[in-house]
């Protein structure tokens, strides 16, 4: 008899705890084989394509593209063994996973590298899974599925002229109480299964949310989600909505759940006054999410400037000599060098007289955390917001390696292909906001990294050298730093350091 397998979001990476979904890669369906992708979806940190560790057919699919779904919520399900036997290509997928011999097919590993899943055998004992039942008639099927079960609970015809499997029955309870975004039942009876001020009588069709958030902001509140009217696509209603509802309770100053007799959480209270005209040609008000690489950023910088006591130094310092080495060093017919490069190569350099700050503070230890490798990070702009790839090892690599790195990782940041690996584990971050045509900056840290050294543009100003005025390439170093790990004399010395060796790159050759 054939398994109906279901295979979830898996863990993405260190910190991520969940991924919107971009673009669908199959259709309820389709077959697919051992470890084909099936899904794209964007975390904070990367786009990311998810492989399935099941060979089969393709029976349903949860969440439409754009959901947001937490780590763990079901992505889809797919019918392995004799019922996908029945179509040659599905007893080939089938085969490819074990199936085909009359094997478990969850029993061996899938070959996946994504972090939670695949590669291990599967435990020795699993939840029994129901087989593929035709759905009841005039039932509500999984959100952003396709090729759903039709009035009367048949299969519906493929675009290919196959007949698609129906859609599976509900999950168990306990996923509805969970309020798991995408699953058949969280469109019709996830308020049902103990959300408050709900009765049995009001199910009257699906609930127009796909967030868990904004149903357990709900049912933490005892909102109840029929009595209200989204203000998103088709009446979606959308984490906005309630709490605008939030507000209007405490303005009328309830504290329980809402009757079927009271408004709707979008109508004004009784008796409060009618909200004035905007006067004309006055903008609209634009709410855009903090959510995705924007939303990881402003969490990340949130909680360094909440947890690290960070202080700032600066100097400025003559580049023209830093300038004059990186074009002779061109001109020599090798790969092109690039400033940023020849500027990680000096702070490589000043680490190691500095170990201090290469560093992190491990809080409920209480202690400094000291990294014998330099894994340094560099900020990069791109359509998705501010990332921080990261450079393995640059303390073992020469400029003209740098400059390769750094090439390599901004072209995968603009093209939003950078794994998670590559944005995580540095020890130290190097921002050049210098192409922002912008002379200084007090970085923000890089959590939990104990230093960041900014680099502002470099442009010609007047200078004394040699103790005459001359124009001069002049460029400005900031430094901030945890003062926990050292005191401003080490940091002091740190940019010193790079200073002169920005003025006078011949002092390098002292640790080369």
């Amino acid at each position: 008899m054939a398994q109906v397998l279901e295979f979830r979001l898996p863990d993405l990476g260190e910190g991520l705890t969940e991924a919107e979904i971009v673009r669908w890669l199959v259709e309820v369906g389709d077959v697919v084989a051992v470890d084909q992708p099936v899904v794209e979806v964007e975390t904070a940190k990367a786009m990311v394509e998810v492989p399935c560790p099941y060979g089969g057919v393709v029976t349903a699919r949860f969440g439409a593209e754009g959901t947001e779904l937490p780590v763990g919520a079901p992505l889809i399900t797919v019918a392995v063994g004799e019922a996908a036997e029945d179509d040659p290509a599905a007893g080939a997928s089938a085969a490819s996973s074990g199936a085909a011999r009359g094997e478990d097919p969850a029993a061996e590993g899938s070959g996946n590298v994504l972090v939670g899943y695949g590669t291990s055998q599967a435990p020795a004992r699993r939840r029994r899974i129901r087989p593929m039942r035709p759905t009841p008639a005039g039932t509500a099927g999984g959100a952003g599925s396709t090729g759903a079960a039709g009035p009367t609970g048949a299969a519906a015809p493929a675009a290919n002229g196959r007949p698609r499997p129906a859609e599976p029955l509900r999950a168990p309870a306990t996923h509805a109480a969970a309020g798991i975004a995408g699953r058949p039942e969280s469109l019709g009876g996830a308020e049902a299964a103990g959300a408050p001020g709900r009765t049995s009588g009001a199910v009257d069709g699906p609930v127009p949310v796909i967030s868990p958030l904004v149903r357990r902001l709900a049912r933490e509140n005892g909102l109840d989600l029929r009595e209200m009217t989204g203000s998103g696509p088709d009446g979606l209603i959308l984490r906005a909505d309630v709490e605008y509802a939030l507000r209007a309770a405490a303005a009328q100053g309830r504290t329980g759940g809402r009757t079927a007799e009271e408004p709707r959480a979008h109508a004004a209270p009784a008796g409060a006054p009618a909200p004035a005209a905007a006067p004309a040609g006055t903008p609209a008000v634009t709410r855009v999410p903090l959510k995705g690489v924007r939303g990881a950023v402003a969490d990340k910088l949130s909680r360094s400037r909440t947890e690290i006591p960070d202080a700032t130094c600066w100097v400025d310092a003559d580049a023209t000599e830093l300038m004059r080495a990186r074009a002779a060093m061109n001109a020599a017919g090798a790969p092109k060098i690039s400033v940023l490069a020849l500027l990680a190569r000096i702070c490589t350099a000043a680490l190691a007289r500095f170990p201090e700050l290469n560093s992190s503070v491990d809080t409920e230890a209480r202690e400094v955390v000291r990294y014998g490798a330099v894994h340094l990070g560099f900020a990069a702009q791109t359509d998705r917001g501010l990332v921080v790839p990261v450079v393995r090892d640059a303390h073992t690599r020469d400029a003209e390696s740098l400059t390769a790195e750094f090439a390599r990782l901004t072209e995968a940041a603009r093209a939003g292909t950078l794994t998670p690996a590559e944005l995580t584990g540095g020890t130290f971050t190097l921002n050049n906001y210098g192409v922002f045509g912008v002379d200084g900056s007090t970085p923000i840290i890089n959590h939990p990294e104990a230093a960041m050294l900014g680099v502002g543009r470099i442009v010609p100003k007047p200078w004394v050298h040699e103790g005459e005025l001359a124009v001069r390439q002049v460029v400005q170093l900031s430094f901030t730093f945890d003062h926990r790990v050292c005191d401003g004399g080490t940091a002091g010395g740190f940019l010193r350091y790079v200073a002169d060796c920005v003025e006078q790159p011949a002092v390098l050759l002292r640790t080369l």
